[in-house]
Order: C-alpha cells, then sequence, then structure tokens
C-alpha cells in the first residue's frame, strides 16, 4: 500500500450502480482514486426502477456536483397523501429544522440519476470503470484485497488496500464468495408497476396511497408524479397474477382506466414483483465493506433502498479515505458496520411493519387492519396506526463508539412520521445558509461540514492550536457560529446554547456537544474519529472464512 504523502493505491468499488457510482465520486473528491468493477457489457437503462430521492441523498450528490443536475429535472413534492377507499384520512407535510435548498423529495428517474453520476465520473480522472469485469473470487491478506474477474479476454485480477461491495440486489457471487448470509424473507404477495404518461395536474405535486379503493378492492394502490407529465402507479395483485395475460386481455387497460378515467394514456414502462427483507450478518468482511442493496433489501414503500444505500456510501467512504491518508486509525473502519447495520436494522423494522399491514397473513390481522381503518376514518388517535408506508430519513447514530453523548441532549427516540429529531449527538445536523469571511462559494452548513470534521463554537475561540495537536493530521476547522450567521438562522437551527460547541463529522452527523474549552472538544474530536477506540488491524477473514473468501 502506498504511502498517504505518494497517494493511496485505488480503491475498488464493485458495481456501477447508484450506491457504487457515489462511492466512487466520494472518495475521489478525498483524494482516493477508484477502480470500479461492473460485470454488465455497459450501461443498460431499462425503466425508471428507483425514483424517489430523499432531500438529504441530494445534497450527499451535490457535494459531487451532482444534486441539483439530478433534482432540476425531477417532480418535486411535499405532500404525501393516503385515502381509505376515497375518504383522506391524513395528509403528511416534512419538517426541515434548518433551510435546506432541496425540498423534501423528488421523483426522478434512476436511469436519469445513472447518466449524471456518470457524466460526474467521466469528468473526473482519477475513477476508472471497468465494463464486463465479473467478480469471481476476492481474497485478502494483511496488506489488502485481491479481486478475481472473470473478462471477455480471460481472467483478471485486481489489487486494492480496501474494497467497497455495492453490487446490488443480485449480488449472490459477491456475498457467496466473501461468505455473508443473507438471511430475511420473501413476501409471496406480487405487486404491479406501471409508469403512465397521462395528464393528470390534480395529481402532480403529492404521493397518493390507497387502501381499498374501489377500483382495486381490498388492496393498495400507490401513485407517484414523475417527470414528463408521467405517473407510476404500483398496484397490489393477486399471487397468480401474470402481466402478459392482463395486457393482452385488455384487462391492464381497464386497470388503468379505473385510476384515471377516460383520457388518453401511454405505458411507458411496466414490471411486476415480490417484496424483500433481508439483511447480511456482516457488513464488513475484513477490508471489504458492503453496502446498498447487496447489504440489505428492503420493501420499497417508503423509498428506503436507494436512499440508505447513498447514506451507506457516504459513510464508509470518508471512513476508508481517512483511514487510507492517515487522518484516523483502521479502528475507524469496523464503526461503518457499527452504524449502517443498525440503520439497515432500522429499515427493516420500519419497512417490515408496513408489509404486515399492507398484506395480513392470516384473518384475524386482516381484521384488524380493517378494524383500524374503520375506525381512522373518525377517530384520529386510529389515523396514527395506518402504515402506508413511513418515507426515507437519515438514520441517527446515538450509539455508535463516535458520538460522545451529552446528559440534556439526547435521543427522544425515533419522531414521528414527518418530523425531524431534535438536534442531539448522532442525528445529521441542520442545513442553514453561513456567510463565510473570504469563501463566497460556501453559502451552507453542509458545504462547511463535508471538509473534514467542523467545531462550531457559540463564541469567538482560539480552539484551533490544541485541536489541530489532537486530531493531526485529520482536517479540522473551527469556526464561531456569530461569525458565520448573520441572519440567526444557523444558531436557531442547531439550538446552539451559550458556552458550547459542537463536533460535526464529515457526513455531517453531530458527534458531540460539550462545554467550549479545549479538553472536551479535543477529546470529542478524537473520538469521532476514532483515535480513541481499541487499536486493531483491518484483518483477512478468519482461517475458516478465507476458503470461502476466495
Amino acid at each position: 500500500m502506498s504511502s498517504p504523502e505518494a497517494g493511496p493505491d485505488p480503491v475498488v468499488v464493485i458495481g456501477a450502480g447508484p450506491v457504487g457510482q457515489t462511492a466512487a465520486l466520494l472518495l475521489a473528491r478525498w483524494g482516493v482514486p477508484v477502480t470500479v468493477l461492473d460485470a454488465r457489457p455497459e450501461r443498460d437503462a431499462v425503466g425508471s426502477k428507483a425514483i424517489c430521492q430523499q432531500r438529504d441523498v441530494l445534497d450527499v450528490w451535490e457535494a459531487v456536483g451532482a444534486g441539483r443536475l439530478i433534482a432540476d429535472p425531477g417532480v418535486t413534492w411535499e405532500r404525501a397523501r393516503t385515502y381509505y377507499r376515497d375518504a383522506e384520512l391524513f395528509c403528511l407535510t416534512f419538517a426541515d429544522r434548518g433551510r435546506s435548498p432541496f425540498p423534501p423529495f423528488v421523483n426522478v428517474s434512476q436511469s436519469h440519476t445513472e447518466q449524471v453520476l456518470d457524466q460526474r465520473i467521466a469528468a473526473t480522472r482519477t475513477i476508472e470503470v471497468r465494463w464486463g469485469h465479473e467478480v469471481t473470487g476476492i481474497s485478502q491478506d494483511a496488506d489488502g484485497v485481491t479481486v478475481t474477474c472473470r473478462t471477455g479476454e480471460g481472467e483478471r485480477r485486481v489489487r486494492a488496500p480496501y474494497v467497497l461491495a455495492c453490487a446490488g440486489a443480485r449480488g449472490d457471487a459477491v456475498r457467496r464468495t466473501l461468505g455473508v448470509t443473507f438471511g430475511g424473507r420473501s413476501f409471496d404477495d406480487q405487486f404491479l408497476i406501471c409508469d403512465i404518461r397521462a395528464d393528470l395536474g390534480e395529481w402532480a405535486n403529492e404521493r397518493r396511497f390507497y387502501f381499498d379503493p374501489a377500483w382495486n378492492p381490498g388492496r393498495q394502490v400507490l401513485i407517484h408524479p414523475c417527470p414528463d407529465s408521467t405517473y407510476r402507479i404500483d398496484w397490489q395483485v393477486p399471487a397468480d397474477f401474470d402481466l402478459d395475460r392482463e395486457r393482452d386481455s385488455g384487462a391492464l387497460d381497464r386497470r388503468i382506466r379505473q385510476v384515471i378515467g377516460d383520457r388518453p394514456y401511454e405505458v411507458v414502462w411496466s414490471s411486476v414483483y415480490r417484496f424483500h427483507s433481508r439483511l447480511v450478518d456482516r457488513m464488513r468482511v475484513g477490508r471489504v465493506l458492503l453496502a446498498g442493496d447487496c447489504a440489505h433489501l428492503v420493501a420499497p414503500f417508503g423509498a428506503r433502498g436507494l436512499n440508505s444505500g447513498v447514506q451507506d456510501a457516504e459513510n464508509a467512504a470518508w471512513k476508508i479515505a481517512f483511514v487510507l491518508r492517515g487522518w484516523a486509525p483502521p479502528a475507524l473502519l469496523p464503526t461503518y458496520e457499527a452504524e449502517r447495520s443498525a440503520a439497515a436494522a432500522e429499515n427493516l423494522a420500519v419497512t417490515s411493519a408496513t408489509m404486515d399491514f399492507l398484506v395480513p397473513h392470516d384473518e384475524p390481522a386482516r381484521q384488524r387492519r380493517r378494524d383500524v381503518l374503520d375506525r381512522a376514518l373518525t377517530d384520529p388517535a386510529a389515523r396514527g396506526q395506518v402504515d402506508s408506508g413511513r418515507l426515507a430519513e437519515p438514520y441517527w447514530y446515538v450509539d455508535s463508539p463516535l458520538t460522545t453523548p451529552h446528559a440534556d441532549r439526547t435521543f427522544p427516540g425515533r419522531p414521528p412520521r414527518g418530523e425531524a429529531p431534535p438536534v442531539v449527538p448522532g442525528v445529521l445536523v441542520p442545513d442553514a445558509p453561513v456567510t463565510v469571511p473570504d469563501e463566497p462559494g460556501v453559502t451552507r452548513l453542509r458545504q462547511l461540514v463535508r471538509d473534514g470534521v467542523l467545531v462550531l463554537t457559540s463564541e469567538a475561540t482560539d480552539l484551533l492550536d490544541a485541536l489541530v495537536d489532537a486530531a493531526r493530521p485529520a482536517p479540522v476547522r473551527v469556526l464561531a457560529i456569530p461569525e458565520i450567521d448573520p441572519t440567526g438562522l444557523l444558531a436557531g437551527a442547531l439550538e446552539a446554547r451559550a458556552g458550547e460547541a459542537m463536533v460535526i463529522r464529515p457526513d455531517g452527523h453531530l458527534a458531540a456537544v460539550v462545554r467550549s474549552d479545549d479538553m472536551a472538544v479535543s477529546a470529542a474530536v478524537r473520538r469521532a474519529l476514532g483515535l480513541t477506540l481499541p487499536r486493531q488491524a483491518v484483518v483477512p477473514p478468519r482461517a475458516g472464512e478465507e476458503a470461502r473468501a476466495g
């Protein structure tokens, strides 16, 4: 492995989907070269796939120059309506404790997202993408990882200090060669997706979810607006549903017209699928980190698949980069698994509860659901039990070994639907406008946090020298809130208090709120970088696992 002064060797990213693309761009942003391997011969832009991007994920993409390019052609929406038959039960809006430049959600096709990220990759000379490289083996030793690939020109081996496996839901070969299990369950019920182009102006800026509508009795329908007057309609259908038969018989046309009425439309894409809830038993195997659908699969109600995968990529990228560049010890890397496994478990818990409500598995469960929905027509308390999908949100690392607890700023638990958690150690800080002297291009807090460890103090301070010594040689910056917050919006968003300092990680999560003095802040910064964790090397799998790893 190269020394930090000479520059690190390329990290291998397996998979050129949005999660792998994001990981490659973020690693390159930190000065780490990347080799991306994908088994496909080229990009295959088939269907719209994942369409719903959450505001904080758009913000991650904006750090690599892609967020606005992805969001602008999309359809923004700020309301999520839920109906029972023809009665509206509730309408959710989404809190922003700060002032983000992005709306709560943007709907745009995955193929557009991939195209924008491909353009950013093509403009980044430290990223090499190798199509037609099917990973067949992964072996590790004390110094790095060897990835074996099958190509059209024969077998190839690629050496890397670390590997990030973003091979997607069909990454069975990668999971198998790493020796990880992918436990969970698959749901028997089928769901039909149709992306249709039609003029449905009254539905253009909101998500609509229907329980038991007259045009799909006993089941559900979800409607999402998309760009170019396109709408995604998602029906729950019987287990024996046959899309070809439905199309040929004219039943698909009747099904669509039951929703949109007698108006012209065009089917852009259609597909039938089943849901899966699965999680690998480990998200780190030695020097290999697993991310996105390669590590976890969740039901799509709530848009937690792609969005959580991008957050995996950001968590992994800054930690790999900091270790490779000598800014943090190898002990930082196991915290990826600690944090993102907890996030994946949360997503599985949320989406599994949704699926249990959407698809009851026995008659008592179906009766309980009918009772809840019937009562929700008149009882506001019952509406809180109606689960049409809790929408994607950033996870909170309150139990992370990198987080310094605070006696008064404690996490109250999962916030109500549509709400953001209070600003406590572990949560993603809200965005807010800033004015930084001599840096006119920096206008938002989230721009500042992604340049290293950021310390914000409630008043002017001379902490910098002590922090540089404590965290050497990691990039650490200290700013006084009054000097960058002329409007007071930042202080309000952060709930800043006199005499406190806030330590913010490179992914924007609040690592600590401590007294504004050398000792307390230095200790919190060292903890956020993993410098206080027990010393350990990132070792290859145990002997019994080595055979499974190739």
